[in-house]
């Protein structure tokens, strides 16, 4: 145990002193942004490239992997809505904590930190689970979140709007082109390939201090707004769902998936279940924030989980390796 909490500390810790640098302001929160779209549109797409070009096309194409966690997406989805769902939740903020129940940290957090802990070969059922909470889990909760005095109309609008991000967004474009560098067996000219992987090599301190910066951001913008108190029933449960139910959810799927004879491999489950084990994606609040969900209650479940997942995330490491 303490030598899985000697390899996961610092990357807590990273987060940690972005949540203490916002807070003090040493931090501008105008810098925050910044920091954002260094990650987002810089650094991380050249990790996730380097990695996609290193990996083999079967891994990140395992249809084992994509159908397991696929199936775990939707019943969270399904599951959270369903006991989210009340007179002061309606869809849109049931829809929004459905998506950090069930969207894990997986690109600021967790490829660094699998790689970090189960070595390269982790980097390719991560990079299949980042398509699947990219394309379809999150354009399903935008999507649910729109049907609140809404006709069929606004919810397919939302997904349109939803669709149209996801191709805006650089991530999958790098695991795109990852992919394919990987499958024709391309390599970068060396110039080029050393900035990517000096950016590359940025993504997972800058990231990680990121996530500690813009859980800070929102409780700040939160407190400034008035907003009004959070009853713990409305966030603490669905940050169990992510940190517990989730994981186990996976475990459960997979073993089953296995037993009835689906190609998924042992090693490939065990990086699933700790993917799910993650905390809840930081980049979700920007979404509520933008679709006017209660970004209040996001941030506080996002917040929460990633606090608690310094033991939870250790204890299932623990178990599993």
């Amino acid at each position: 145990m303490l030598q899985v909490f000697s390899i996961t500390f610092p990357f807590f810790a990273l987060v940690l002193c972005g949540y203490v640098a916002a807070r003090r302001l040493l931090l501008p929160l105008e810098a925050v942004t910044g920091l954002n779209s260094f990650v987002l549109f810089f650094a991380l797409p050249c990790m996730l490239f380097r990695f996609g070009a290193n990996t083999p096309l079967a891994q990140l194409l395992d249809v084992g992997v994509l159908v397991t966690y696929l199936l775990c997406a939707l019943l969270m989805v399904a599951f959270t809505v369903a006991v989210s769902l009340s007179r002061r939740i309606g869809w849109n903020d049931a829809a929004f904590g459905a998506l950090v129940a069930a969207f894990p940290n997986s690109g600021f957090m967790g490829v660094p930190l699998l790689v970090a802990l189960l070595g390269a070969q982790a980097a390719g059922p991560v990079i299949a689970t980042m398509v699947i909470d990219m394309l379809v889990t999150s354009s399903l909760c935008i999507a649910l979140s729109r049907l609140d005095g809404a006709d069929a109309h606004g919810a397919r609008k939302a997904l349109k709007s939803a669709l149209k991000g996801v191709l805006g967004n650089p991530l999958p474009w790098a695991i795109v082109l990852g992919a394919l560098a990987s499958a024709l067996q391309l390599e970068l000219p060396k110039p080029v390939a050393q900035t990517v992987g000096l950016l590359a090599d940025a993504a997972s301190p800058v990231a990680l201090f990121t996530i500690g910066a813009v859980l800070a951001r929102s409780q700040m913008l939160a407190a400034r707004r008035g907003h009004a108190p959070i009853p713990l029933g409305d966030y603490l449960p669905v940050a169990a769902f992510k940190l517990f139910l989730h994981p186990l959810l996976v475990l459960l799927v997979g073993s089953s998936a296995i037993w009835l004879g689906l190609a998924l491999d042992r090693f490939a489950l065990t990086v699933l279940v700790l993917v799910a084990a993650l905390p809840s994606a930081s980049n979700v609040s920007l979404l509520a924030e933008r679709f006017g969900a209660d970004n209040g209650r996001i941030a506080r479940i996002i917040l929460v989980s990633t606090a608690a997942a310094f033991v939870s995330f250790s204890l299932a490491v623990s178990s599993l390796t």
